[in-house]
């Protein structure tokens, strides 16, 4: 087995946990706050005025580089990858005009520790792109999204 059917193989089982359906709750809290609840209870509040939460497109932006950190973070594990510090800069570009849509969304990551390098790093951000990040699937597919990384060796 070589060394690309030995990741595949030992990526089996991963995400096939995830439930098919989903459910979740947006409520008016007070003025333009809501609070969005997911099934398991975890909490965000939107806020159009940006006192008390986010905005809803801050949590889309989030939402990508954080399925993509926590793709690219477990494909660097398996391949045996010792990380010390992970961070993604997120830098986005919206539509000027309504609907301000993302036009484009490019990331950086940082990664800091041993037994990593530009393959491996490649390898990962291609697996989370093209087959498991489900928020990237979820986006348009006229958008942009670009990623680099930086290696820093410990």
């Amino acid at each position: 087995m070589d060394e690309k059917e030995k990741l595949i193989e030992s990526l089996k089982g991963y995400k096939e946990k995830v439930p098919i359906t989903e459910t979740a709750t947006l409520e008016w809290d007070k003025d333009l706050i809501f609070v969005g609840r997911t099934q398991r209870g975890y909490e965000i509040e939107f806020d159009a005025n940006l006192q008390w939460g986010c905005k809803p497109t801050d949590a889309l932006v989030l939402a990508l580089a954080g399925c993509t950190a926590i793709d690219v973070f477990v494909f660097l594990q398996k391949m045996q990858a010792e990380i010390k510090n992970f961070k993604i800069s997120i830098n986005a570009e919206r539509n000027p005009t309504p609907p301000q849509y993302y036009k484009a969304i490019h990331m950086t990551i940082t990664v800091k520790g041993q037994n990593i390098d530009s393959r491996k790093i490649e390898r990962a951000i291609s697996l989370s792109h093209e087959k498991y990040c489900s928020v990237y699937h979820s986006l348009r597919k006229d958008m942009d999204v670009k990623i680099n990384y930086e290696i820093i060796k410990e």
